[in-house]
């Protein structure tokens, strides 16, 4: 077969393209409802990492947090997806939800980590600053901290969910037929891997690098931001 009749087979007989489109729609469906859900977790995860006694101890919601972040950030992102899928939620035929409830899981943890970070980037005399106008700890990291602390971790932020697309090309574990799978499904049917593998590659890196180029225009405007 000739490359043009191998990109037709893989792209154009049948509206195959079509796939590779519903193909995408899962992936970034996936990542964004992963994504939103492991800011959430990883938001809260940071502030109980973070959170002490009076006289400077860790707190019990410190140890469960560390112990979470160290469990997550220590196992293979697809042995948690399996776990998902054939433990904690075995009743559930909702591929789309187990998968974003796992990557979700699974970027609370590294978010954690980039949100703790941010925080403590922070100078110190915010929270004394905050404590001498008598807000409590707690709402000195709400209205004083936290908004700093955000702005220093949206590119780091932007780069995880970079990172979330990619890891979705594994949900086909779960019988979902995102980007990947799809790939190879219209391989197995054409029996040749070359194209629809390629194929399927480019788009990512369409993707990806769509991306990347926004997250870049981002930290432009916020460096521009600063010099103000």
């Amino acid at each position: 077969m000739t490359i043009s009749e191998r990109f037709a087979a893989a792209f154009i007989t049948g509206e195959r393209w079509k796939l590779y489109i519903s193909g995408l729609g899962i992936t970034l469906e996936i990542a964004l409802f992963a994504g939103i859900l492991g800011i959430i977790i990883g938001t809260v995860a940071a502030l109980m990492k973070l959170s002490t006694t009076e006289d400077g101890k860790p707190t019990i919601l410190n140890y469960i947090a560390s112990v979470y972040v160290d469990v997550i950030r220590g196992t293979p992102s697809v042995l948690q997806l399996l776990i998902m899928w054939f433990i904690v939620m075995a009743s559930s035929n909702n591929g789309i939800l187990v998968a974003s409830l796992s990557f979700g899981i699974n970027s609370g943890a590294y978010v954690s980590e980039i949100v703790r970070g941010g925080i403590l980037a922070v100078d110190k005399g915010q929270m004394e600053a905050g404590r001498s106008l008598g807000l409590s700890k707690a709402k000195t990291m709400r209205y004083i901290v936290l908004p700093q602390a955000m702005k220093n971790v949206i590119p780091p932020l932007g780069n995880e969910f970079i990172t979330l697309v990619k890891e979705t090309a594994i949900v086909g574990y779960v019988s979902l037929s995102d980007l990947t799978r799809v790939a190879n499904q219209i391989a197995s049917r054409t029996y040749d891997a070359f194209m629809p593998l390629i194929g399927a590659a480019v788009i990512y890196f369409i993707v990806i690098k769509i991306l990347t180029i926004l997250l870049g225009k981002l930290e432009r405007r916020m460096r521009r931001s600063d010099l103000r």
